[in-house]
């Protein structure tokens, strides 16, 4: 079985390694089980609530809808049962999230996100577009509705991005910067007021359902404006520099997210004997650069001798029961596009 496709698209790395330097920000606190220490200010706090706490995660959450149906594509080109090859894809991502949940930190986003993939994304490719769209609105809706701008949107967002596959969106969005310009001010206009609501009740009851429902809306409003924007500067003389940033931690990001958890808590235990208690804003930032920086290096280096992460190869040689080239035959070899299995 030769395993060729359509080329990756290097705008879907790009987002996928920047919602990855994101998650990693927003997790660090649980997974070295400390607190964060309030600044004198408060004003490092409040930036973080503002831009990264629950601002990252939905763009992974519509990440995996996308390569869902993507990969949906590729194996019903090549299999006669394409769905079986979705079904082992989700359910090594349950033993994968499983392990990281049960050996490493029990704040495991995989095995919510295989469950909902069994649950509502393999369903749904019975559906007509139309039914899919309608679904992922109500979910989205729902989900807001219950002021969560948690767990309970990623049904929604992997059925936007499965929506966002079948409309043929994803085949042009490299193609075009009027249409992510448009949505960037979109984003952004509604998420200013928001935003501005956020810093003036700062002191508000967090457990208020208004508050709440709103804290959700801005989530997904800023997540929005980070998507498009970060589209929109891919058509501008910054296109090499982030991809270069951000691609190879974007295709590694099961190795990445998975090892991440090893190095904080590795952090934890050599730098702070274990023990620590609280840090500060700008350890967590400093920790966070640290773990990023040997990420990006342990990335770029492996991808220019391997078409694939390691945990990325397993993942890809179970889902299709096979086993796919992983080193590189020559130079040229590393130019050419991998496949769009994601």
């Amino acid at each position: 079985m030769i395993l060729s496709g359509r080329p990756r698209l290097a705008a879907l790395d790009v987002l996928r390694g920047f919602a990855l330097c994101g998650i990693l920000l927003v997790n660090i606190p649980s997974i070295a089980q400390i607190d964060l220490r309030p600044s004198s200010t408060g004003r490092a706090e409040d930036w973080m609530g503002l831009f990264v706490v629950h601002r990252f995660f939905p763009i992974f959450s519509l990440l995996f809808g996308i390569g869902f149906s993507l990969l949906l594509d590729t194996a019903a080109d090549r299999v006669t049962r394409p769905r079986v090859v979705l079904l082992r894809r989700l359910l090594v991502l349950l033993a994968f999230g499983l392990m990281h949940l049960l050996l490493l930190w029990p704040g495991d986003i995989l095995t919510a996100y295989a469950l909902v993939g069994l649950l509502v994304l393999l369903p749904s490719t019975w559906l007509p577009r139309w039914v899919v769209a309608g679904l992922a609105v109500a979910l989205v809706v729902a989900a807001l509705l219950t002021g969560d701008g948690g767990i309970t949107l990623v049904p929604g967002l992997f059925l936007v991005g499965s929506t966002l596959v079948r409309a043929g969106v994803i085949d042009r969005v490299e193609r075009s910067i009027q249409t992510p310009a448009l949505l960037a001010l979109v984003f952004a206009a509604g998420a200013a007021p928001v935003l501005w609501w956020q810093v003036e009740t700062q002191a508000a009851d967090p457990s208020d359902w208004g508050t709440r429902v709103l804290s959700a809306v801005s989530g997904l409003l800023v997540a929005g404006l980070y998507v498009c924007a970060l589209l929109v500067l891919l058509r501008t003389p910054l296109r090499p520099a982030l991809r270069a940033v951000f691609v190879p931690l974007g295709r590694m990001a099961l190795t990445n997210y998975l090892t991440a958890t090893v190095l904080v808590l590795a952090a934890s235990r050599i730098l702070w004997d274990g023990q620590p208690e609280s840090w500060s804003v700008t350890t967590m930032l400093l920790v966070a650069g640290a773990v990023l920086t040997i990420q990006w290096l342990w990335s770029t280096l492996w991808l220019r001798r391997y078409r694939h992460g390691p945990l990325e190869w397993l993942w890809r040689w179970a889902t299709w029961a096979h086993r796919p080239p992983l080193r590189r035959a020559n130079t040229a070899a590393a130019r050419t596009p991998a496949t769009a299995g994601q």
